[in-house]
């Protein structure tokens, strides 16, 4: 789980606006920190099935929001796609 003073890091660096928090950028910006956190953690313990099923999760609302954002912003998908390394 994302300490406090990271997911602000990560908000103040992928908002849109001043007060942004919740736009897809931020959220997706902040589902893949917590997967590389999962993906990490699961390299060590790997029976931890309800970390596997809360990983799949993130994944799943990720791409969901991936999908509504290059459906509404196609640019600013691609952009971000780029800053965060992801397909």
């Amino acid at each position: 789980m994302l300490d406090a003073k990271k997911k602000q890091r990560i908000i103040e660096k992928y908002r849109t606006h001043e007060s942004d928090t919740g736009s897809p950028q931020v959220q997706i910006a902040i589902l893949t920190t917590e997967i590389a956190e999962l993906t990490k953690h699961l390299k060590d313990h790997k029976k931890d099935f309800s970390s596997r099923r809360g990983l799949i999760k993130k994944v799943s609302e990720r791409r969901r929001l991936l999908k509504y954002l290059d459906r509404e912003d196609a640019k600013a998908c691609v952009k971000l796609k780029e800053a965060l390394k992801i397909k």
